[in-house]
């Protein structure tokens, strides 16, 4: 689920391939992320993984776009847009201090539900009634996995989902930048704008990183960069219905992570909730997929 990226060259299998690893490796980002946020807040986190990452991402902007691709016609759509990053990072990392980390993923996954619904409200796209089943069946598999009303309810369970709202408006946010910049520009703005701007924050939540956790914080903003590079060049190389749907393996992953290094096992009700999520949101995309080829 990325903004808006231009297909380069088609090579489907290494779409896939790129888009797999990129999957996997922002879900040892969140790993990460929940590692830490015993010790540190959340904000600090995200302030240090973009300011380790910022250099990495200029160099990589350079030799993606070149020279031009430093610089932004519309500096303020990307400030918007780092205050949502700032806002659904933050949502995110915070769900970690409560829930499992693969009940937070499976929750995420309702982002493509709320695109096509603010895509229908905001933007007066017509959205079908088998889009609009979709996605209400989709948010029935978030009742299931967050249990309102029954004993095992959290409130934090909210908090994924409010991640997703924010992330889909941070798609929608794509529109707002000049349609001459690359993507590349905008990850490089993404991530400046985030740490320049929590930058003003992180000094009122700030503790001694002590030097041992200096890899740990090294490590995330390479999984994160390295995450949203290959996920992004696999947009670039293959239809976004062939490797969309391999963004729901970070379910995969995000299970294993939470077995392996917390003992985290989710319950039945997860495991249903998740799925009814994850095929809703497999749902709009195809046929999102094929309302594009018919209007193509």
């Amino acid at each position: 689920m990325q903004g808006v990226v231009t297909r380069t060259e088609g090579n489907p299998t290494a779409g896939i391939v790129l888009m797999c690893v990129g999957v996997a490796s922002l879900s040892a980002n969140d790993a990460l992320a929940k590692f830490l946020v015993s010790d540190y807040s959340p904000l600090q986190i995200l302030f240090l993984r973009n300011v380790i990452a910022l250099p990495f991402a200029i160099l990589l902007t350079l030799k993606m776009g070149g020279a031009g691709a430093l610089r932004s016609r519309r500096p303020a759509a990307h400030l918007v847009r780092g205050v949502l990053w700032i806002g659904a990072t933050l949502l995110f990392f915070t769900s970690f201090i409560y829930l499992d980390l693969a009940e937070a993923t499976a929750l995420i996954f309702v982002a493509p539900l709320f695109i096509t619904a603010i895509s229908a409200a905001f933007l007066k796209e017509r959205v079908g009634p088998r889009r609009w089943l979709a996605v209400c069946v989709g948010f029935v598999g978030v009742l299931i996995v967050i249990r309102p009303g029954a004993s095992a309810f959290q409130p934090a369970s909210m908090l994924p989902v409010l991640t997703a709202f924010l992330y889909a408006l941070l798609m929608f946010s794509a529109r707002w930048v000049d349609a001459r910049e690359s993507v590349w520009t905008m990850l490089l703005y993404l991530t400046g704008a985030s740490a320049f701007l929590s930058a003003f924050i992180v000094p009122f939540v700030w503790v001694p990183v002590q030097p041992g956790d200096l890899w740990y914080f090294a490590a995330i903003a390479l999984f994160g960069t390295a995450g949203m590079t290959m996920m992004t060049q696999a947009f670039r190389l293959a239809p976004a219905a062939i490797v969309a749907p391999m963004d729901y393996t970070a379910i995969v992953w995000a299970t294993a992570f939470g077995w392996l290094i917390w003992a985290e096992v989710p319950d039945r009700a997860a495991f249903y909730g998740a799925g009814v999520i994850i095929a809703s949101g497999l749902y709009v995309i195809w046929r999102e997929r094929r309302v594009d080829l018919s209007q193509g």
